[in-house]
């Protein structure tokens, strides 16, 4: 099995002389292979582009959009934008933990779920709406996550 570093090699590769000014696209590519940003990825990051693993963790925590663990199967994101919260996205939520069992920015132990709130999908209109996967849910209330949820469960024992 290839270690972090070697997975992430061929993408420094594209950046042989590389600075500081190419850190957030490797960054970004980086995750959108690995789904996060491990801190064995940070290490690599910094000495290709000779930087302190400091500075490049600094720069990824800046940015909401990195992510330092694996995500779940099941990665849901609740909006917590204004559209969202007038229309209840703080009970959507409050219900999502409790059924997951896990805070934002978790994983299930058996990595099924994960959570994550975001300032703003950008779908006011449909507010509340959760993600899943990258799938938008519109108008979500308490009752309709749970049924999801749920349904996740399932496919999850099938697989």
């Amino acid at each position: 099995m290839p270690t972090v570093t070697q997975d992430i090699q061929p993408i420094l590769k594209r950046y042989p002389n590389a600075r500081r000014d190419s850190l957030i696209t490797i960054l970004q590519e980086v995750q959108d292979a690995q789904g996060y940003v491990s801190k064995e990825s940070v290490i690599a990051i910094g000495q290709h582009l000779r930087l302190p693993a400091s500075k490049v963790f600094g720069v990824a925590t800046f940015y909401n959009q990195f992510r330092f663990h694996p995500t779940g199967k099941f990665h849901v994101q609740v909006c917590r934008g204004t559209a969202c919260h007038v229309k209840g996205s703080l009970s959507l939520l409050d219900t999502v933990k409790k059924e997951l069992k896990i805070l934002p920015g978790q994983t299930s132990r058996d990595r099924v779920f994960s959570l994550e709130v975001v300032a703003c999908l950008g779908a006011c209109g449909l507010s509340p709406v959760m993600c899943l996967n990258g799938e938008f849910f519109a108008r979500m209330t308490p009752t309709r996550a749970r049924k999801l949820l749920d349904g996740c469960r399932k496919e999850a024992v099938q697989s």
